[in-house]
């Protein structure tokens, strides 16, 4: 399998009972985006590629809510792992 390089990768985070609006948890390029997706792969958190929202939210400061110009595009992320997250749950349902 080959190595992909990565360049940059966000973590965010939402709860609704806390935030306004989701967050940027984590930011960086290079080795520290590899960190990230591999804290979230060991942590078993889905991961959503594309390069042009990561772009924009690395502008993002750690620990800010995401402008409200981003919201349709993270709200389409997050439906993308709440489609993740309801397909595992049903198979392990079926185990």
């Amino acid at each position: 399998m080959e190595k992909e390089f990565v360049k940059k990768a966000v973590a965010l985070e939402y709860d609704s009972d806390i935030h306004n609006a989701p967050k940027v948890t984590a930011s960086g390029s290079r080795e520290n985006a590899k960190n990230i997706i591999k804290v979230a792969m060991q942590n078993d958190i889905p991961i959503k590629k594309d390069q042009d929202l990561v772009e924009m939210l690395s502008q993002i400061e750690t620990n800010q809510e995401i402008p409200i110009e981003l919201y349709q595009a993270v709200s389409e992320v997050f439906s993308f792992i709440y489609g993740i997250t309801n397909n595992k749950n049903k198979e392990k349902e079926n185990i």
